[in-house]
């Protein structure tokens, strides 16, 4: 196995969607390791104090090619990075071993038309919150001694799919903008692979945010990580599924957050059928006892996202929790 590194600048991120047509910014084997460097905040740099600012982000702001701007969404992604013998059907397990805050500083961005509240919240605001690095945490407000722990993990792991310019901000079957909190360092994410060689991309590295991201962001924050890339011809999935030290993950993203439940349950009722082998009664009756089914995000439109959080604290055969 190879280890690699993956750095941000013009040539190697691509802005605002996914692109079947992108010039992979790294090919890697399947088992590979890799440094990935992110950026965020391409539309605020203009606005952004000079902690915020880096001569390569800069560079990427202002030299960006336009074969590299894919569509109208916000988010500057690292990728995508092909994996060799990636074929239509399989699945790209991507493991998060590392992921930590690059600057000592994220920005958050209330967006008009946006957002839970929308209606209420009508004019664009804009602030940059200090990141505690040695100490792990942020004060919001500024002087409130109101302290939040630093949980960082990337909004955006997604692959691409044979649509030419796909927004990067709805989440679906290929991953994408999951904004899903629990996806920190140590777990295991699982996507269906539409394309030959994945081309996988991350990025929208978030410091903190809580269930919702309810006023559009969390603390956006550029970010390094090392990631481990796996093909596994062995998994057959038309959904993402995750996997934390605690807990087995579905997702269910859908318009309203009614049909999204409902989406992260099936996709749970599915999961319990396949790996656990249980009947779908008894699938359906265990996510009632056991399961815990959270609002991941309601901003992503026009996709909201709703996930399951399956224990694997109630199993007593470690074979069972093992099986992935």
């Amino acid at each position: 196995m190879t280890h690699h590194i993956l750095k941000a600048n013009k040539n190697t991120v691509h802005l605002g969607g996914f692109s079947p047509n992108l010039k992979p910014a790294l090919t890697v084997n399947s088992g590979d390791t890799i440094d990935v460097e992110t950026y965020t905040g391409y539309y605020i740099h203009d606005k952004a104090p000079e902690e915020f600012l880096t001569p390569e982000f800069l560079d990427i702001c202002l030299n960006l090619p336009p074969e590299r701007k894919i569509a109208n969404g916000p988010h500057l992604l690292t990728g995508p990075i092909y994996v060799q013998n990636a074929e239509p059907g399989d699945v790209l397990e991507i493991k998060l071993e590392a992921i930590s805050p690059r600057l000592p500083i994220g920005f958050n961005a209330i967006r008009s038309g946006w957002g839970a509240l929308p209606q209420q919240f009508t004019q664009p605001a804009l602030r940059f919150i200090p990141l505690d690095l040695k100490n792990n945490y942020a004060e919001f407000p500024l002087g409130s001694n109101i302290k939040i722990p630093l949980k960082p993990f990337f909004g955006i792991l997604g692959v691409a799919t044979p649509e030419n310019s796909r927004n990067s901000i709805p989440p679906g079957a290929y991953g994408g903008n999951i904004d899903n909190r629990q996806l920190q360092a140590g777990s295991r994410l699982f996507l269906p692979i539409f394309l030959e060689g994945a081309l996988f991309s991350l990025g929208d590295g978030h410091s903190a945010q809580g269930d919702g991201e309810v006023n559009v962001t969390a603390i956006e924050t550029s970010m390094n990580g090392r990631i481990k890339l796996k093909v596994r011809k062995d998994l057959n999935l038309t959904t993402p599924i995750a996997e934390t030290a605690t807990d087995f993950i579905t997702m269910g993203f859908a318009q309203t957050l009614d049909t999204a439940l409902e989406l992260a349950l099936k996709n749970m009722i599915d999961f319990l059928e396949c790996f656990i082998k249980l009947p779908p009664e008894d699938a359906y009756v265990l996510c009632s006892l056991a399961v815990n089914f959270h609002i991941t995000q309601v901003v992503n439109s026009p996709q909201k996202g709703v996930h399951g959080m399956l224990p694997k604290s109630i199993f007593s055969n470690k074979n069972i929790v093992d099986f992935l």
